[in-house]
């Protein structure tokens, strides 16, 4: 009895309070998602996209964006209030939710030979639900303005660099992914006042501030992509990561502003 009160309560402390709290992330819950990401990568290429024959290129990417985009914007929707806080709807869930909602259409569409059309199809029908809720209840735009502008201007410094000393060309979409992240980011704490809910960052930003976070997200899009160039030689599989990632920074970068100008009145 006491090993399952001790369990339940570790649960509950670790993994399940901080999604409905948003008391972020903590040293435990971050390795154990981390692990269970990694883990989805690999079994997801092995037993999904290789069977099915899907050659990772541009149209993966393509196909599971609305898809990203419809998550995002549902987490974003819990916390504007408009809608009510479930498991499948949080974070980790709903990534979960976005996995069991693609794998069915993405099989039909390619056994039927239309993909990646019903996928995008799918997808963009749910983004489309979930952008409707969203745009019916914003309270204000401006927040969503200034993470465009923040974004663009580090658009414009990342493919500069790519022109004069360009990378694998698959890697660019995550990276872009995770500046207009960084710039939702750093809108959301440096100008509004929201706090930041990894562990690490939160010091890094305690110490320097929001914009910090782009020396430090540059390092670790360097570090990730210089490691998975030298352990994954296999180019399919490596692309595979770069689609992780890519997901990895596109959905918060979606979900960010989204909440704002669902939370922000404007003045």
């Amino acid at each position: 009895m006491g090993i399952k009160v001790n369990l339940h309560q570790f649960f509950w402390e670790y993994f399940i309070r901080p999604m409905y709290t948003r008391e972020g992330y903590n040293p435990i819950n971050t390795v154990v998602y981390a692990l269970i990401f990694g883990f989805a990568v690999i079994y997801t290429y092995k037993y999904i996209i290789k069977p099915l024959k899907i050659k990772v290129d541009e149209r993966l990417f393509l196909a599971v964006t609305p898809m990203v985009i419809f998550g995002s914007t549902i987490r974003a929707l819990v916390d504007g209030g408009v809608l009510a806080p479930n498991p499948w709807i949080l974070t980790p869930g709903i990534f979960f939710t976005a996995f069991f909602l693609i794998l069915p259409v993405l099989f039909a569409d390619v056994k039927l030979k239309l993909y990646p059309k019903l996928t995008i199809a799918w997808g963009s029908l749910l983004a489309i639900y979930a952008n409707y809720l969203l745009i019916i209840n914003v309270k204000c735009w401006k927040p969503y303005e200034l993470t465009l502008l923040h974004a663009l201007v580090s658009f414009a410094v990342v493919l500069a660099y790519y022109k004069f000393k360009p990378f694998e060309k698959l890697y660019l979409y995550p990276t872009l992914a995770h500046y207009f992240d960084i710039a939702s980011t750093v809108v959301a704490i440096h100008f509004y006042g929201y706090r930041e809910v990894h562990w690490v960052e939160k010091y890094l930003v305690g110490m320097f501030g929001a914009y910090a976070y782009y020396p430090w997200i540059t390092i670790i899009l360097i570090i990730v992509y210089y490691v998975l160039k030298e352990l994954v030689l296999d180019p399919e599989e490596r692309y595979y990561w770069y689609l992780a990632v890519y997901i990895l920074g596109l959905g918060p970068g979606i979900r960010d502003p989204a909440q704002m100008v669902l939370q922000i009145p404007c003045r």
